[in-house]
């Protein structure tokens, strides 16, 4: 990474003539959730003499930090802190063979936020002067009452671990060099059926710099790097067309791309929509269906990974509230919530809060263990943090969050759960899908799989719903292979308006209890 702290101060009006983009300017804004919370240490934590961070080319330094801090404890909340973000994402895509659109968006900001009680007073700001940050520090502070206590003195700076190492920084690569890997894809693509009548493609790929300061004095850096990939292809015969798609997703720089990567990534979302002509909505009914390695993780996610997140179960609403030391699977399934898998989309060096970030078992060998947690509800829980308080961006206070979600390997032989299924499916990959988290329920749109006849893949199959109660199906998982893969793709989630990029992952997965909606037989 390129050392820039003793460059001169930018104003905000050199940033944004350098960058060539504008930014919305917004007031700060106060909003509230509940839950007790206490002043927490980052963790690890070294000594250091005060250095300059990142964010000083904005003049934010240690000093200005702390008066800011005491400035949102001046009310008598119990525990404070800021989130500062510089984000820098470029976007290229290429449809029809030619470049359409290239542009870049950037933001800058820091979210301040004072917890009291079971209150949280959140307030931002895109402008880092010093008058600014007091005033939304001011905002975020109305949510307590009471006598004020100053700032930290000093800091501490934490030295997480790297989960992200890169050999070529975004920054340093100029547009003319993704350009012919936007063309590889697209020429697999185009080459791979002579249906394929439309390719779309794009490459995005984001610098994301954050810097989290506490009242604890506590304060760490993070550089975030990320890329993903979409090829989209449109096949027609015969006037009928058919539509899909394939995606990668990492914590990479420009080393991730090469031509085997992006004729992979044209070649997949092509067969995925030609496939589709010889497929047709499978028999509608309950019978088994076995989930393929990798994507299908979106079930495990979406189905059952929500419920796991503590700011449900603190508030009683998820169906695993309470259920702590509950048998919840069979003795051969365990569910990991993991933000250390190098480079992978749901890693965190630290999390928002400045946590460092773990191995989070969630279910160990059929038994609910634990939930994932933010400073708020690890300490209702009484509990230590498990690094997954996680945001969109500066302008929301974080939230329990997945990193990279997967269950473990069990000691099924994947072929051997395909023989054993005498009529079932074998779901490949999803469009879509919808969970009701208090309830439980889920439902899923079937993209891509195949009919399992006598234990053998049948006929392609899709459009097809799988529809489900998501503890009901964790209970009935009938074997587990030893194949497990993570999801290449780029996931993301979405929760409380705020989208956050996830990693996800299953091996071969024998599951009751789902229930088929396609069409009837007779």
């Amino acid at each position: 990474m390129r050392d820039d702290s003793n460059q001169r101060r930018l104003t905000r009006r050199d940033f944004l003539a350098a960058a060539g983009s504008g930014l919305v300017l917004g007031p700060a804004f106060l909003a509230s959730c509940g839950a007790p919370a206490e002043p927490t240490a980052f963790v690890p934590r070294a000594a250091a003499p005060p250095a300059a961070t990142y964010f000083a080319r904005f003049g934010v330094d240690e000093a200005l930090m702390s008066r800011v801090l005491g400035e949102a404890l001046a009310r008598g909340g119990e525990y404070a802190d800021l989130y500062f973000q510089h984000e820098v994402v470029n976007y290229l895509a290429l449809e029809d063979g030619a470049v359409n659109q290239a542009y870049a968006r950037i933001k800058l900001g820091c979210g301040v936020r004072v917890l009291q009680g079971d209150q949280t007073g959140f307030a931002f700001t895109e402008d880092l002067s010093p008058e600014a940050l007091s005033s939304a520090a001011r905002t975020a502070a109305v949510v307590a009452n009471a006598a004020g206590v100053p700032g930290p003195a000093a800091f501490a700076r934490g030295a997480p671990p790297n989960y992200y190492m890169i050999d070529q920084p975004w920054s340093s690569v100029s547009l003319d060099r993704k350009i012919p890997f936007l063309d590889r894809a697209n020429a697999a693509a185009a080459a791979f059926d002579k249906r394929i009548v439309k390719v779309r493609v794009f490459v995005s790929d984001t610098e994301s710099r954050v810097l989290v300061a506490n009242s604890a004095g506590g304060i760490v850096e993070d550089f975030r790097p990320m890329t993903t990939a979409y090829c989209t292809c449109v096949a027609e015969d015969k006037g009928r067309r058919e539509e899909n798609y394939h995606s990668f997703g990492k914590r990479r720089g420009f080393e991730q791309y090469s031509d085997a990567v992006m004729t992979e990534l044209g070649e997949t979302a092509a067969r995925k929509a030609v496939v589709l002509f010889e497929a047709a909505p499978p028999p509608a009914g309950e019978y088994p269906v076995v989930l393929a390695p990798g994507l299908s993780g979106i079930l495990l996610h979406e189905a059952m990974g929500h419920g796991f997140e503590a700011d449900f179960n603190r508030k009683g609403i998820s169906v695993y509230s309470g259920r702590v030391g509950q048998k919840v699977a069979p003795e051969f399934v365990t569910i990991v919530d993991d933000g250390t898998v190098p480079n992978e989309r749901g890693s965190l060096n630290v999390d928002d809060e400045g946590q460092a970030t773990a191995r989070t078992v969630l279910v160990e060998n059929g038994v609910l263990v634990g939930y994932l947690h933010d400073l708020i509800s690890a300490r209702h829980f009484g509990v230590a943090p498990t690094g997954n308080g996680r945001r969109d961006c500066y302008m929301f206070p974080p939230v329990p969050r997945m990193r990279n979600t997967y269950m473990l390997n069990g000691p099924h032989d994947p072929a051997e759960i395909l023989r054993s299924v005498k009529k079932g499916i074998y779901a490949e990959t999803f469009s879509n899908g919808q969970v009701n988290i208090g309830a439980g329920d889920f439902s899923f749109y079937l993209k891509n799989g195949y009919l399992i006849e006598d234990g053998k893949l049948g006929r392609p199959v899709k459009d097809a719903n799988l529809i489900g109660f998501g503890p009901k199906v964790l209970e009935q998982v009938q074997m587990v292979g030893n194949d497990l893969a993570l999801d290449r793709g780029a996931g993301t989630c979405g929760k409380d308006g705020q989208r956050v990029p996830v990693g996800m992952g299953l091996p071969t997965v024998k599951c009751g209890g789902i229930s088929v909606g396609g069409v009837n037989d007779g």
